[in-house]
């Protein structure tokens, strides 16, 4: 079973932002809503479309994440960084915050 969380981008600062069980966006992948690809995700993308219309966000597509080891990471390279910020300087992004 595949597990997917709605990720986009937020239009006021074009920051990545994810999906969360009340309707909201945040910026942490941690806080956000986990679904089942199979059922789920249309639903998930039409209440996502719903911020689109409102000019909240852009752009809302569905990623596979795996949710091993005590947390949440996506499975492809592009979705990992953009959940936890520039790889080739730790002292910027989301990865310096966690320092």
């Amino acid at each position: 079973m595949t597990r997917q969380v709605i990720s986009a981008n937020r239009l006021t600062d074009g920051l990545v932002v994810y999906q969360t069980g009340d309707g909201g966006w945040s910026e942490r992948i941690a806080d956000a809503t986990v679904f089942d690809a199979e059922t789920a995700g249309e639903a998930a993308l039409a209440t996502a479309g719903e911020a689109v219309a409102r000019q909240i966000i852009v752009d809302p597509y569905a990623i596979d994440i795996d949710e091993s080891g005590g947390g949440r990471r996506p499975t492809r390279y592009r979705e990992f960084i953009r959940a936890k910020g520039p790889t080739v300087r730790r002292d910027l992004g989301k990865q310096a915050e966690a320092r």
